[in-house]
């Protein structure tokens, strides 16, 4: 599974699930963190995915945002500071992007691929990137965010 993968649109139940931690640090986890990067890299623009958009229902993202990228495997995110309404887009939801508020400031918590624990400090778009991702895993997509009008006129513009 090291090559590009198919992303799963909005209407895929998989995304709506709640990911299941992962639990064994072994070789199919390795691939899977190599899936996700190639899948990300495989596209301007793309800074981050979680596994489920992948279709596979685990705790694992990347992220590939202004010079840092790494993975994180049960990543814990915790938003923080000042909140800022910034254009936001979804790998799920091709072509679309949305004015979004998410916290300036995050610190996220999780493991590598080997076990050993990893903690990131971002502030900015990858503050936001980690959110968003952080988000997929509990099966929460950005559109969930948004005010009930915009939430409706995005699912206008989704089709």
């Amino acid at each position: 599974m090291t090559s590009v993968q198919p992303i799963r649109l909005y209407s895929d139940p998989v995304l709506r699930a709640v990911a299941a931690p992962v639990t064994e640090f072994d070789r199919s986890l390795r691939d899977l963190v190599k899936a996700l990067q190639a899948t990300t890299r495989a596209g301007a623009g793309r800074a981050g995915l979680a596994a489920p958009q992948i279709g596979v229902p685990l705790r694992v993202i990347v992220f590939d945002v202004e010079g840092r990228s790494g993975h994180l495997v049960n990543p814990r995110v915790e938003p923080s500071g000042r909140r800022l309404v910034a254009d936001e887009a979804c790998l799920s939801a091709p072509g679309l992007w949305w004015p979004l508020e998410r916290s300036y400031a995050a610190l996220a918590r999780g493991r590598d691929v080997s076990g050993k624990p990893v903690t990131i400090r971002a502030l900015g778009t990858l503050a936001r990137v980690l959110q968003h991702e952080a988000d997929h895993l509990d099966g929460v997509l950005f559109s969930d965010r948004l005010p009930a009008d915009e939430q409706e006129r995005f699912l206008a513009a989704l089709g």
